[in-house]
């Protein structure tokens, strides 16, 4: 064994793994056919079926991290407002 180990390129990855998906050939006719170990095809296939719903939900995800920044901003204003109206409660005297 030489010990060094291939990689490949995400886009071989998702060429193998989309054959894979499609069920028209057998793993080990896809492990002969592209030099890639069956279980290595089994997992780049897992890996995009996991991976798919990622692929749609894009744009709304950046949206969501947005807002959810948003809204730790604003209850960090909130509080910071909150201590200061109590700090001004304790100081005017009234």
């Amino acid at each position: 064994m030489s010990g060094i180990r291939k990689q490949f390129s995400k886009e071989f990855k998702a060429k193998v793994a989309l054959e894979a998906m499609k069920g028209l050939k057998t793993s080990a006719e896809l492990s002969s056919e592209y030099a890639v170990h069956p279980t290595q095809i089994a997992q780049w296939k897992k890996e995009l079926r996991e991976g798919l719903p990622e692929i749609f939900a894009g744009k709304k995800s950046a949206q969501e991290k947005d807002k959810d920044l948003l809204i730790e901003e604003l209850y960090k204003q909130i509080g910071q407002t909150q201590v200061e109206i109590a700090w001004l409660k304790k100081k005017l005297p009234f």
